[in-house]
């Protein structure tokens, strides 16, 4: 059974930083991107940065550009998300998505509560 666990949020002043870490695990096929998104109360859930795990690279919501930073291990198959110079509106419920196998499956996790102060 296909698990992604994130961990790492919490609550945190305007200007902190936070890390994000989620790990994966009950997958035997081969990841193709993972990728962070963010849900505010009342709000769709929207996409914040993805790594493509072949090579590394890297997209990001224009929100968070200059700021956040996507990385991955793909020896322990987890990916992080270094957010910086954090703003309150960054606040949301964030969550890891794998998408993996030749059908493209897509996988979530549960999500990690990000609050931000001012």
């Amino acid at each position: 059974q296909v698990q992604l666990v994130e961990s790492g949020g919490g609550l945190v002043q305007a200007g902190g930083s936070l890390r994000l870490s989620c790990a994966a695990s009950g997958l035997t096929s081969s990841f193709y991107t993972m990728g962070w998104f963010r849900q505010a109360p009342g709000t769709e859930r929207k996409f914040v940065a993805g790594i493509t795990w072949r090579d590394g690279s890297t997209t990001y919501a224009d929100s968070v550009k200059g700021r956040f930073i996507i990385s991955r291990d793909n020896a322990k198959n987890e990916v992080y998300l270094h957010m910086n110079s954090l703003k309150p509106e960054d606040t949301g419920v964030y969550y890891c998505r794998l998408i993996a196998g030749q059908l493209r499956a897509v996988y979530w996790g549960q999500g990690t509560q990000v609050t931000v102060s001012s």
